[in-house]
């Protein structure tokens, strides 16, 4: 019985992969690249490496001036992520992102949400600085 099991089993090599995209890693990262002008200095106060007060004056310097930089960094990073993953799977085509297109939207909106969720924190703990 375990000798039939054994010579069944199918080699690592021909396991196929999920149909499912990353959407949490693709959008999580891409989130946190379009916030990065804010959440580098904050890492960097928080980790005691500059002070609170000029970690404030990096992060609302690179805010104001680079913030359009960040986010279509974060687009570009989000649409590179599904450009690989979509081809890795063979189904890089506009059949294969129309197959996909809820989950595509899902890992916009979850881009979306980590940076929402990232400037509310970045902002509440500017209040403190």
């Amino acid at each position: 019985m375990i000798r039939a099991a054994w010579r069944n089993a199918v080699p690592a090599e021909q396991v196929s992969r999920p149909a499912g995209l990353p959407i949490w890693r693709i959008g999580i990262s891409s989130g946190l690249v379009g916030i990065l002008c804010c959440v580098g200095p904050t890492v960097l106060a928080l980790f005691g490496i500059v002070s609170a007060g000029n970690a404030f004056v990096w992060a609302n310097d690179l805010y104001d001036n680079f913030a359009w930089w960040f986010r279509l960094g974060g687009l570009l990073v989000l649409g590179i992520l599904v450009w690989l993953t979509l081809r890795r799977r063979d189904q890089c085509s506009l059949a294969g992102v129309h197959a996909r297109r809820w989950r595509l939207l899902g890992a916009l909106a979850i881009a979306v949400g980590t940076y929402g969720a990232l400037y509310a924190a970045t902002t509440w703990l500017g209040g403190f600085a």
